[in-house]
């Protein structure tokens, strides 16, 4: 009976370990584009029941050879989405928009199942240390109708990043907060107003769902931020309202609640030198 119980898990891992290997594209790369689709999209929806459903798996996810799938899966769809970001600039055939794009719904499926597993930090991280290098290159690419869709999926997972941090599903130092932000936060604005700006011309749009989500999130991770990194933060957002007339996103409700905190402090700070000075004169 105990040998049944074993060999049943040992199947359940088995399985659970392929779909996530097929999930992630993980040495499927080799089989055409079609059948690696089919694939991936059927693993998917068995990785997530199997993590709704199966009880063995709920287990077998804090196991080390499960969590090394995983954060090598992470790893290679940042890479390759850094690849096929960097393809889009010299227009390789074979690399086309829609690649990338495909490329950024396996991150936001990751958005959607890491929590569960408990390894949302390990794509938090890798997106934050992958940032700059993906900007440097999405702002290189024209802003076209080929290239707009990219752009705005980007600012969806990147809300999506924004929203674990900010609303502590997923805890990291606030210098990497900080860069979060400071990062994002311009060329989130800049893409808004040139969206808007274009009209009803393309097909992708930035709407307003999609900005009350990312304020939210903003909102949240700035007021998770020591008040030196929140000053920076504001400094960068007035900066846009100042000189570009820009108000997405609007950081007004952190901005309010930091300069009360920050007037509190100070009244503190002078109250506590007050008494200290009152204290050094009786001696």
């Amino acid at each position: 009976m105990q040998d049944d119980v074993i060999d049943v898990s040992l199947n359940t891992k088995n399985v659970f370990l392929s779909a996530l290997h097929f999930a992630m594209s993980i040495d499927t790369l080799k089989n055409s584009p079609e059948l690696v689709d089919e694939l991936k999209t059927s693993a998917q929806e068995q990785v997530e029941f199997m993590l709704s459903e199966d009880e063995e798996v709920r287990l077998l996810i804090s196991e080390e050879e499960v969590k090394s799938v995983v954060r090598l899966g992470i790893s290679n769809v940042i890479s390759m989405l850094l690849d096929r970001l960097s393809s889009l600039l010299v227009i390789l055939p074979e690399c086309t928009e829609f690649s990338v794009l495909k490329t950024l719904y396996d991150i936001e499926w990751l958005c959607k199942v890491l929590p569960r597993m408990e390894l949302m930090k390990d794509l938090v991280v890798k997106w934050t240390d992958a940032s700059s290098e993906i900007l440097v290159i999405a702002q290189k690419c024209e802003l076209d109708s080929r290239i707009l869709g990219v752009k705005v999926k980007l600012v969806e997972v990147t809300g999506k990043i924004l929203e674990a941090v900010g609303y502590g599903i997923v805890i990291v130092p606030s210098k990497s907060r900080t860069c979060l932000l400071k990062i994002w936060l311009p060329f989130i604005r800049r893409l808004k107003t040139l969206v808007d700006a274009e009209g009803c011309e393309y097909e992708y749009r930035m709407d307003e769902d999609l900005c009350e989500f990312i304020e939210g999130s903003m909102v949240s991770l700035v007021l998770t931020l020591p008040s030196n990194d929140q000053a920076e933060v504001f400094g960068e957002w007035m900066r846009g309202i100042g000189l570009e007339g820009v108000k997405f996103p609007d950081l007004s409700e952190a901005f309010e609640v930091w300069c009360y905190r920050s007037k509190s402090a100070k009244r503190r700070l002078v109250e506590r030198c007050d008494r200290l000075a009152i204290v050094n004169l009786d001696h």
